[in-house]
């Protein structure tokens, strides 16, 4: 199949809510590498109260608690929506407090807890000490094999049952300091505690991304065109484990 012949669709989820430190990049990435590709992108912002169809990839970026809290209540109402998407093969990315919500809950120091929509097999609760600065990871399914970023979070994460951490901390703390994992994964579904923004600067994610998305499109693993990726290389490679 020609690239040419290609569409993707993508939907922002609530991006006048959950948007910080240049989360809008990782959109901007997945849209320019599928068009400069020739295939191309249906594109939907979905904000509260809207109803939510059906897309190859749905994105949520991070924000601060307040905002967590109005989002949490409109994810949980589509949450066996998403169920049934992360089931067809749809792909997720969530981005710090969207990634949070992709767990169970996320428990703050003096709130009510808020209900994630379990897409992963995991939990947040508030920790003592914010975790600031880069992040170096290494994943095993990925080449090249690192993904480089910046965390801004006291949130801690822990990892349960069938869901995999997204890659293994050299430079940084990741999900909660301890355990030296980063993010997660479960079937087409990642969370990820890197800003900055974070595609942008790790392009073979991205395409990535793009070909799991195009095979639940098209029932067929699709290979994408190379692109030259000199400046975002030259980029990542200088963030490979910069001191935090």
């Amino acid at each position: 199949m020609e690239e040419r012949d290609l569409k993707i669709s993508i939907a922002h989820l609530y991006p006048e809510l959950l948007n910080l430190y240049g989360d809008i990049g990782n959109i901007i990435t997945l849209k320019k590498r599928c068009e400069w590709r020739g295939i191309e992108v249906e594109f939907t912002e979905i904000h509260s109260g809207d109803d939510i169809k059906e897309h190859d990839i749905y994105f949520i970026g991070g924000g601060q608690d307040k905002q967590q809290e109005e989002v949490a209540e409109e994810l949980f109402t589509h949450k066996w929506f998403f169920h049934g998407q992360r089931d067809k093969g749809a792909v997720f990315l969530g981005i710090c407090g969207g990634y949070q919500l992709f767990g169970h809950y996320y428990q703050p120091h003096d709130k009510e807890k808020l209900k994630g929509i379990s897409l992963l097999d995991a939990y947040t609760v508030a920790g003592d000490t914010r975790f600031i600065g880069n992040v170096t990871a290494k994943t095993d399914f990925l080449t090249p094999d690192t993904l480089v970023g910046f965390e801004n979070h006291s949130g801690l994460t822990y990892l349960q049952g069938d869901t995999q951490p997204l890659a293994t901390v050299t430079t940084g703390n990741g999900n909660n300091g301890e355990d030296k994992t980063e993010g997660a994964r479960y079937k087409n579904v990642f969370g990820t505690y890197l800003h900055g923004s974070f595609l942008p600067k790790n392009p073979q994610f991205t395409d990535y991304l793009i070909e799991l998305a195009l095979e639940k499109r098209y029932g067929e693993r699709i290979e994408l065109k190379l692109l030259d990726d000199t400046i975002e290389m030259a980029t990542h490679n200088s963030l490979i484990n910069k001191p935090y």
